[in-house]
């Protein structure tokens, strides 16, 4: 039986969610979301979203620089982006920062971020990235500057039924065709639905439970890059 042939890299993105880790209590979600990213890092995915919310200033700071820290000692090129708080995204040194549809601008998240590499005299590797839910948003997105957005839910989620129903394959298509900028569905995918995705012309995907729950994070990985194989 033939093998399926590769597809372009697609951009594999793991949003965590510590609160919904199998097992996980109040006292050890950290470490377990730490070990749980080093091996989303380890099997090969490329982004790692830090989304947790409820954390205050300090507490997502010390997050970041451990999540990095221990990446990196794994000698992983994964990129950890941090959800909305730019000035944790720069100070711990990540990879980027997401924002929210109608949070923080792009311009000004841009304008910040230049100006922390000019008064620090770093040279960022820095991505800003943005939630869309509408085809107005995504095109306001690419216009104002953005390195990526996210578009959501295309499939239904219990984590984006906040948004309304699922947008569906072919508005995703939509959205692909009219931006310039890679785009990433989000939104209740898995192994049978990833490949639509794919076909409707997003760069990569983004998910919770999908790697969360796996029991072999480097056969899903593999699976989602070949996605006519069966892990």
């Amino acid at each position: 039986m033939p093998q399926p042939t590769p597809l372009p890299k697609p951009i594999l993105c793991y949003v965590t969610d510590r609160r919904s880790l199998p097992l996980a209590t109040s006292s050890d979600a950290i470490p377990m979301l730490l070990h749980t990213m080093v091996s989303v890092a380890t099997a090969g995915v490329d982004w790692i979203q830090l989304r947790e919310k409820d954390l205050c200033g300090g507490e997502s700071l010390e997050l970041a620089r451990s999540a990095i820290e221990a990446i990196r000692s794994r000698a992983s090129s994964t990129r950890i982006i941090v959800n909305d708080r730019v000035d944790v995204a720069l100070a711990s040194g990540a990879g980027g920062v997401h924002l929210s549809e109608n949070g923080f601008s792009v311009s000004d998240t841009r304008r910040l971020a230049d100006r922390f590499a000019r008064d620090s005299g770093k040279s960022l590797d820095f991505l800003i990235g943005v939630s869309c839910h509408s085809l107005g948003s995504a095109l306001g997105a690419a216009r104002d500057g953005a390195d990526y957005i996210y578009f959501s839910p295309i499939f239904h989620t219990p984590s984006k039924a906040f948004y309304g129903p699922p947008q569906g394959v072919e508005r995703l298509r939509q959205i692909c065709q009219a931006v310039q900028i890679p785009v990433i569905a989000i939104g209740g995918i898995n192994l049978e639905n990833i490949v639509s995705c794919y076909a409707a012309g997003a760069a990569g995907v983004a998910a919770i439970r999908l790697f969360q729950d796996a029991t072999d994070l480097s056969a899903v990985v593999s699976s989602m890059r070949t996605p006519n194989s069966t892990p």
